[in-house]
C-alpha cells in the first residue's frame, strides 16, 4: 500500500502512481477522514495500516526527525511543491532497488530521494546509507 501525504492530493499523483503500482494507493486523509492530520499523528495512522509506504515532499518534518518503525516505510522526495508532479517518476525506480523492491524490504526504513541520490536509515541502524542513482 502506498499512502500519499495530503499535500500531494491536488496534483493528481494517485492516478500517476496507479499506472505503475499494482497495490492500493490512498491518501493519508482516508486513514482518518474528516479531520486535520498533523505530521505528529502520521506514524500512529501508518501503524494501523497494513505495511504502508508513506510518500511525502515534506522532507524537513520527516527526514532525520522521525524514527523509522518496522511496521511502515516513509519516503521523503526532495522536490519543491512546484515540482510535485515528479514524485511518481522518482518513487517508481526506487522500488526497483534491492533494499526497496518489496513491501517487506521497505518496512522499517526512512528514505530520502533526490535527483541524484537515495539515502536511507533503518530501525536497526540510524547511520545514513547512500545509493547513487543516475537520473536522466
Amino acid at each position: 500500500m502506498i499512502v500519499l501525504d495530503e499535500q500531494l492530493l491536488s496534483y493528481g499523483l494517485r492516478q500517476h502512481v496507479l499506472q505503475w503500482y499494482r497495490g492500493t494507493v490512498i491518501d493519508i486523509t482516508q486513514l482518518r477522514p474528516g479531520t486535520v492530520i498533523r505530521d505528529e499523528a502520521i506514524p500512529l495512522l501508518l501503524r494501523a495500516a497494513r505495511r504502508p509506504t508513506f510518500v511525502t515532499i515534506n522532507v524537513a518534518d520527516f527526514w532525520q526527525r522521525m524514527s523509522p518503525e518496522a511496521r511502515f516505510c516513509i519516503v521523503c522526495v526532495a522536490v519543491p511543491h512546484t515540482r510535485a508532479l515528479e514524485v511518481s517518476a522518482l518513487v517508481r525506480p526506487l522500488f526497483t532497488l534491492g533494499p526497496f523492491r518489496t513491501q517487506n524490504q521497505r518496512l522499517g526504513k526512512m528514505v530520502r530521494i533526490s535527483q541524484r541520490q537515495v539515502q536511507y536509515y533503518t530501525t536497526a541502524d540510524r547511520r545514513v546509507q547512500r545509493l547513487d542513482w543516475p537520473r536522466a
